[in-house]
């Protein structure tokens, strides 16, 4: 409401804006490796595709929910449209812990939910991507799920690996850009990153390319982690020993 105040949109826009195009609620049934059948939820929003095919990941975390996957489809619209990119907003995501199943259970979960979405995507309807939890060989199930349907699809999701016709830098591309936001707000403000102190607050894979660029501008982390713990060291940590640690 803020944002339409300062920019003076008309209401009917602002109205427009607020609520998204279409809002899925999937069941995803699949049989666990012991033989029994489980059910778990899954959700695609697709928030705006005005300026182009709605785009955003799909992530597997236990807090997902409706609430969550309509406020980030929401964001995806804004951030392909503050890069100027042609394309709109939309998310997805199934509400589980990944460490709690298997790796077939995975690719199960992940190629019934594809099947279950197969309706209201396409390459140049929506077009899905990695998010939390979710990486390239997550995409290249899905990729393989649509293709067996519809042909040989490698556009359907972006994120897929590179013998799948993945982009090179894609899976470093997030926590790069981190640090370079990092690198800019600095010089911005006059601050040398030359010995500077950082902690990396998660160390994925968004937090290690985040940590490994900054880095090579010299700076020194202290500290890293997740939800499992923290460790600290005064003296810093050499990303490429944490890494193999």
């Amino acid at each position: 409401k803020s944002a339409v105040e300062n920019l003076g949109l008309k209401s009917n826009i602002a109205k427009a804006l607020e609520m998204p195009d279409r809002e899925l609620k999937v069941e995803i049934p699949f049989r666990r490796d012991n033989g029994e059948i489980d059910s778990v939820v899954g959700f695609r929003v697709q928030h705006n595709n005005t300026r182009g095919p709605f785009k955003g990941g799909i992530r597997y975390h236990h807090h997902v929910d409706i609430e969550e996957v309509r406020s980030l489809a929401t964001l995806m619209t804004w951030k392909t449209a503050l890069v100027d990119i042609p394309y709109g907003g939309g998310k997805g995501g199934i509400g589980i812990n990944p460490s709690d199943y298997s790796r077939t259970e995975l690719e199960r979960i992940s190629r019934k939910f594809f099947r279950a979405i197969d309706p209201i995507i396409g390459v140049n309807i929506d077009i899905p991507a990695p998010d939390v939890n979710t990486n390239a060989q997550i995409m290249s199930w899905f990729m393989d799920e649509y293709s067996q349907t519809h042909g040989y699809s490698p556009g359907i999701v972006t994120g897929k690996p590179l013998e799948l016709g993945g982009s090179e830098g894609r899976e470093a591309a997030t926590g790069r850009g981190t640090a370079i936001i990092t690198r800019e707000a600095a010089e911005k403000w006059n601050i040398n990153l030359k010995g500077a102190k950082v902690v990396i607050q998660g160390f994925g894979n968004v937090g290690y390319f985040t940590a490994k660029t900054l880095q090579s501008y010299g700076m020194k982390m202290l500290a890293m982690g997740d939800h499992t713990g923290y460790y600290h060291n005064n003296n810093g940590y050499d990303i490429s020993q944490v890494l193999e640690y």
